[in-house]
């Protein structure tokens, strides 16, 4: 029974970023206006998510005497995607963009550099799903696992739309954002299996992927939506974005 349920709910991780994906979809060929309001909304669910699920966890973790460790994993996750940020012309074959005829799209690079965020949050969050289960805490695990399916529905939603603006398909789009789910599937099964270990590596990996987080939010996703005229409704939506997810998170977690 243990193992079923744990698949269900490692299905259930991983299937709800999908889901967004797909209704995503819907929102394709938005004026730039509209493009730069949903991207203010992810900005604010990835906000909220790097704080209230990611950082303010770990702190929880380690206590005050570990505070050092969530401030170097912060910064460690920001380095990482800013060294990403170099690699991203080499992914474009993920993007299905022919390069001959587009050449260096620099909005394709800040889109997989978007996608890639969500992607790696979506490991250790996999991971926390995972450990309560290991750790035969099935009440807790429950909630975490439900908390952050919900949450994974607006995320895979929102990178929809700049993959579909950056000229990729709406089949290689909705593929890839659906992939950025698998990576939770596979990191509730690694906490699952690995409860003891995950425990004590949980907390860095919580607060780097909230250092991804932050770093995407601020280098890219921010000045993007505020450099088009649209900064005031980018703002609120970002707000309404933010508490959105914090009522998630009060009301489910």
């Amino acid at each position: 029974m243990g193992i079923i349920l744990i698949l269900i709910v490692a299905i259930a991780v991983g299937i709800s970023t999908a889901l967004g994906s797909l209704i995503g979809l819907l929102f394709q060929g938005l004026p730039h206006k509209y493009n730069d309001i949903l991207l203010g909304f992810a900005a604010g669910v990835m906000l909220a998510a790097a704080i209230l699920g990611l950082i303010i966890p770990s702190v929880e973790m380690v206590g005050k005497y570990g505070l050092w460790l969530v401030g170097l994993a912060i910064f460690m996750g920001a380095v990482f995607l800013s060294f990403m940020d170099k690699l991203t012309p080499h992914l474009h074959y993920l993007s299905g963009v022919e390069i001959e005829k587009h050449g260096y799209n620099e909005s394709i690079d800040k889109v997989l550099l978007f996608v890639l965020a969500i992607a790696i949050h979506n490991f250790p969050e996999g991971i926390a799903a995972g450990v309560g289960f290991g750790a035969e805490n099935i009440g807790g695990a429950m909630t975490v696992a439900i908390g952050i399916s919900l949450q994974n529905i607006p995320e895979g939603l929102v990178i929809i739309p700049p993959m579909l603006s950056a000229g990729i398909s709406k089949k290689r789009a909705f593929l890839i954002g659906s992939g950025t789910g698998l990576m939770g599937f596979i990191g509730t099964f690694v906490g699952y299996y690995a409860s003891s270990i995950s425990q004590k590596f949980l907390p860095f990996a919580l607060a780097f992927a909230g250092g991804v987080m932050l770093y995407i939010i601020s280098d890219e996703m921010i000045p993007d939506t505020h450099s088009h005229g649209y900064e005031k409704g980018a703002t609120y939506s970002l707000l309404f974005g933010f508490v959105l997810m914090l009522f998630i998170d009060t009301y489910i977690s």
